[in-house]
């Protein structure tokens, strides 16, 4: 079967790219894994835990409204979302990855976007960049 590998945030961005890979893996008959990584430390404690898991509760709710095989991972070990997303990947001989992009200002360009740049160039796969909208 095959694997779409989505990466997620709960920001509308991330809702772009999981409705996008949802539909376009009931239209491959695939498989989504869902990834949603936090570089944890500080920035990451129980409070942070608990909503991330509500919020990934309303993501299966989604998914299984959609009918759509997943699995869902989320990962809190100190790695750059774009290292974890491109590992998941290829541990899964994922066939796509789906990521969602938003607009920058000209200045966010130059020292923001790293992670979709990052996973463009390194993903062992075709990636499916969705812009999101406001």
């Amino acid at each position: 079967m095959p694997v779409i590998v989505v990466g997620y945030v709960p920001k509308v961005q991330g809702k772009a790219a999981l409705r996008l890979a949802a539909e376009e893996a009931k239209r491959r008959k695939a498989s989504l894994v869902v990834v949603n990584s936090h570089r944890g430390g500080r920035d990451f404690d129980g409070d942070d835990a608990i909503e991330s898991e509500a919020q990934l509760e309303e993501v299966r709710g989604h998914l299984r409204d959609a009918e759509v095989e997943f699995q869902i991972r989320q990962l809190v070990r100190g790695l750059d979302p774009a290292e974890d997303l491109v590992n998941i990947a290829k541990e899964t001989s994922a066939d796509l990855i789906v990521i969602g992009l938003r607009r920058r200002s000209p200045v966010g360009k130059l020292i923001l976007g790293s992670n979709a740049q990052r996973i463009l160039l390194d993903a062992p796969c075709p990636v499916l960049a969705v812009k999101a909208t406001e």
